[in-house]
Formats: structure tokens, C-alpha cells, sequence
């Protein structure tokens, strides 16, 4: 075939060459056309460098050639920042800074103007993908400065002992509420989710005294708590006794109330009898008298009104518990 270094079965070497070109062209075209977005995320399409609009997650199709660029946002993923510390292997490359840093993070001054070495933790979601990529120039670099301002501005308020003992959940709660207000001023497109104190100490060279002071507290709060649970025991149990004694009290004052009054009664009723037959009454009430008393007594002797010498009648050698009771006189 002539001119086989111009032709090849019809086709010039340019031809070819451009043939080439373009298909490689459309297959990049093709490849850059279609991509996926994760499930917990969303994709942000910006057009010649502009936002356009937001893509739910699965398969979507783009402007090829580098018109159309997509960056994916985890916006349903929790992430956090540590301060003060440190994780090892995490993803996110702003969740903690250089551990050369840590010590100035976690040194703050407190309201007393004593020093307290404070580690916290911030997680987050991002709430808008759009606010968050455009509207600051790095939202997680700017979160993080925002957290270490308005944490110290919560430490600052409290004195040292409200932070390391008593006033952690109420510092959380405040940081918490100061961040998300700042975050939403600066329209972030994040969420703050919790603020979380983690280690709280004073400096080394003073915690060791500082862990007697804690412990002397400590004690001070267990020994009221004993002392109120004794006096919680002991009162109760001494109004008891009290209220126990009262009704008693009570029970024997109305018995000997109303035995008085029977006695009243029965002597009224006595005397009455009495105004009648004053000589019957009386040798009656003679007898009722004896008839009770004598069968308490174990030896009797019976003396009648004309015996002259009682002393030989006397058994002087009798057993102690045999009565006596022959008759002195007929």
C-alpha cells in the first residue's frame, strides 16, 4: 500500500492520534461524571468554584471537566475536640493539638487567682455543610479557639475549689450554653452536643497539699452525715419514750381517777347504810375487816375477856408455821 507511514487501512496517523485523544477525553469525562456520597454524609456541589447546592447521600452525576467540584461533609457523624490531651489514631486531624500545646490549654486561672489545670472535651455535629465549609475559613480550627475563650471565661467566674470539687456540672452546663450561643453567632453550621470535663487538678507542686485539704473536707462532711444520722435515730426514738411515758402517765392517772371515784361511791353508799343501822354497819364492817385480815396471819391467839394468866397456855416450843389457836378463855 503506498504511503503505509501516512495510511493505515484509511486512517492518517492524525486522524488515529486524535481519535485517541478524544476517547481518552470522553472516558475521563465518563469517570468524572458519577460519584457517591456516604451514607452519613452529604455532598456539597460547588459550580466554577461557587456553592450550587447540597446532595442527600447515594449515587449522583456531575458537570464533568472540573465544572462542577463535590466535597463531602460527615454531617451525621458525633466528632469532638480534646483539650489539654490527647487521643492516639484519631481521624480527625483537629481533634486534638500538639502535646507541646497541652500544658498552656489546661492552665487556667480561676476567679480566687489560683491556678487549675483544666482537660475538656467538645463534641460536635455539623448541622449545615454549606455554613460550615464557606462561612468561616476553617470551622474546626475556629471551634477549637472558641472553646478554649469560653472556657476559660467559665473558669475564670469560680473559685478554685467550685472547680476541682462542686461546680463541675454547672461549668459544663455553662460552657455548653456559652459555645452553642458564640457558634450560632458566627453561623458555624454546628451543633455543639455535650462540653465534658475530664481531669481537674491543681498544679503538681501544690496538689499534694491540696489533696490533704480534700481529704479534710471530706472527712468533716462524714463525720456530719454520722452525726445526722445519730441524730436522726435518737430523737425519733427519745419522742417515742417520751409519748410512751405520757400514756402511761395518762393510763394511771384515769385508773386511780376512777378508783377514787369507786371508793367514793362505795363509801357513800357505806355511809348510808351507816345512818340506818349505825350498830349493824358497824360490827359488819368489823367482820368484812377481820374475815380479810386474818388469814394473813400465820400464828393467831385468840385471848378472851376473862383469862387471867395467858402465859401457860402459851406452846412456846411449837414449830415456827403451827398456829396457835386453842382458846385462852370459854
Amino acid at each position: 500500500m503506498p504511503n503505509n507511514e501516512l495510511f493505515l487501512h484509511g486512517w492518517s496517523v492524525p486522524r488515529l492520534i486524535g481519535a485517541g485523544l478524544l476517547a481518552v477525553v470522553v472516558a475521563v469525562a465518563a469517570w468524572t461524571t458519577v460519584y457517591t456520597v456516604p451514607a452519613e454524609s452529604e455532598g456539597v456541589v460547588l459550580r466554577f468554584g461557587r456553592f450550587s447546592h447540597i446532595v442527600p447521600p447515594g449515587l449522583h452525576f456531575k458537570t464533568p471537566l472540573g465544572v462542577d467540584d463535590v466535597r463531602v461533609v460527615p454531617v451525621k457523624r458525633q466528632l469532638k475536640q480534646e483539650f489539654g490531651f490527647g487521643t492516639e489514631s484519631s481521624s480527625n486531624p483537629w481533634q486534638s493539638s500538639p502535646e507541646a500545646n497541652w500544658l498552656g490549654e489546661k492552665t487556667m486561672v480561676t476567679g480566687d487567682l489560683n491556678v487549675a489545670l483544666v482537660e475538656w472535651v467538645v463534641q460536635y455535629r455539623i448541622d449545615r455543610a454549606d455554613q460550615y465549609l464557606f462561612n468561616v475559613r476553617n470551622a474546626d480550627a475556629t471551634l477549637r479557639a472558641a472553646s478554649e475563650n469560653v472556657m476559660r471565661e467559665v473558669v475564670g467566674d469560680r473559685t478554685v475549689d467550685e472547680v476541682i470539687t462542686i461546680g463541675r456540672q454547672e461549668i459544663e452546663s455553662e460552657a455548653l450554653q456559652k459555645l452553642q450561643a458564640l457558634v450560632l453567632s458566627y453561623t458555624m453550621g454546628i451543633k455543639i452536643d455535650q462540653v465534658q470535663l475530664k481531669n481537674v487538678n491543681p498544679p503538681e507542686k501544690v496538689q499534694a497539699s491540696f489533696n490533704e485539704v480534700n481529704q479534710a473536707q471530706q472527712e468533716k462532711e462524714r463525720a456530719i452525715n454520722v452525726a445526722n444520722g445519730e441524730y436522726n435515730k435518737s430523737i425519733p426514738r427519745a419522742r417515742g419514750m417520751a409519748d410512751q411515758t405520757i400514756r402511761a402517765a395518762e393510763g394511771y392517772a384515769k385508773k386511780r381517777i376512777n378508783q377514787a371515784e369507786g371508793d367514793v361511791s362505795k363509801f357513800s353508799a357505806l355511809l348510808a347504810e351507816y345512818v340506818k343501822a349505825p350498830e349493824v354497819t358497824r360490827r359488819r364492817i368489823y367482820l368484812e375487816t377481820m374475815a380479810s385480815t386474818l388469814p394473813k396471819v400465820k400464828r393467831k391467839i385468840i385471848v378472851g375477856d376473862d383469862v387471867k394468866g395467858m402465859l401457860p397456855l402459851l406452846n412456846l416450843s411449837a414449830a415456827p408455821g403451827q398456829g396457835l389457836e386453842a382458846g385462852a378463855a370459854k
